[in-house]
């Protein structure tokens, strides 16, 4: 009996000077962060989590501890930026996320992501501001899964897609951004719509050149798989089915076609080729009724000739 009272004794000791010597080290850390001497600092840190986790009696010193190691790692990323050492304030920023997500740190998590984000758009913009947007977009893409709430390179990641001609995946990116609808980024959405109209118009004219409805069709049905409401698909689609002279499909898809639209100039242009398909038809009455709907845009004064012939 004596012998295992000494030996919970021992044990009890050994326990305390572990806490002590976990607390020391996390009060060294503290210093070398106030010091400003991150990299000193998350070592230990790092080794305060390592050397105390599986004492209850250090839970709270290694919850602390993991608390300042992302900001360490922010702090060195901020720094190397500072300095213009992009791989070195990438590599930072990099861990900061990775430790941050690893201890629930979800605000130091997105702070760190966002800067993996802006690290990856400053390393790519020489490539896309020399047109090489193959290696813009090996660039940009990591940049983008880092921090896909980064309007501005998620733009010319885009843009790049479409110069490549990998028109799909510049669609799917324009079509997040100009899907945001806080006002921070009402300039990028903005810009993702005119942009994504500018590159499937150029897509359609190709394509009308050659004759090819169906090829435009095809087009809008794979975007519109993904994102059924997509004005500009919707319109895409209704247009080509009345080029096509397929009036009957043009009829029956408008009105999704006109629901999904936002734009008044874009909703009278698909009323416009709704009453287009009617009158194809000699279905005066109902087309009549669409082109009364046309009241914006490039279509209304075509609106107008034709409510003026069937009037007659």
């Amino acid at each position: 009996m004596k012998k295992l009272l000494v030996l919970v004794a021992a044990l009890f000791v050994v326990s305390s000077i572990s806490a002590q010597d976990v607390k020391t080290l996390f009060n060294e850390a503290g210093a070398a962060y106030t010091a400003k001497n991150y990299a000193a600092a998350v070592a230990k840190f790092e080794q305060v989590v390592l050397d105390g986790m599986d004492d209850e009696a250090n839970a709270s010193t290694v919850t602390s501890a993991k608390s300042y190691i992302p900001r360490c790692y922010f702090m060195m990323g901020g720094m190397a930026a500072k300095d213009g050492k992009l791989d070195e304030a990438l590599d930072a920023f990099t861990k900061g996320a990775e430790k941050a997500e690893l201890y629930g740190d979800e605000s130091n998590a997105s702070k760190c992501n966002m800067w993996v984000g802006r690290i990856y758009q400053m390393k790519g913009g020489n490539a896309f501001n020399s047109k090489d947007y193959a290696t813009a977009v090996q660039v940009f893409e990591k940049g983008y899964a880092a921090d896909p709430n980064n309007t501005a390179m998620a733009l010319n990641l885009a843009m790049s897609y479409c110069e490549l001609g990998e028109f799909e995946k510049g669609m799917d990116v324009y079509e997040t951004i100009a899907s945001k609808t806080h006002p921070r980024y009402a300039a990028d959405a903005a810009k993702a719509k005119e942009q994504m109209a500018l590159y499937t118009n150029n897509a359609v004219a190709k394509l009308q050149g050659e004759g090819d409805f169906d090829g435009i069709i095809a087009m809008a049905d794979k975007q519109l798989a993904k994102n059924p409401m997509s004005a500009t698909f919707q319109l895409v689609r209704l247009q080509a089915y009345v080029g096509k002279k397929d009036y009957a499909k043009a009829i029956e898809v408008a009105q999704e076609a006109i629901d999904a639209q936002t734009d008044e100039a874009d909703k009278s242009m698909a009323y416009f080729q709704l009453g287009a398909a009617h009158n194809a038809l000699s279905q005066r009455d109902q087309a009549i009724a669409a082109f009364q709907k046309v009241t914006a845009g490039p279509a209304a004064a075509n609106a107008q000739a034709a409510l003026a012939e069937l009037n007659k």
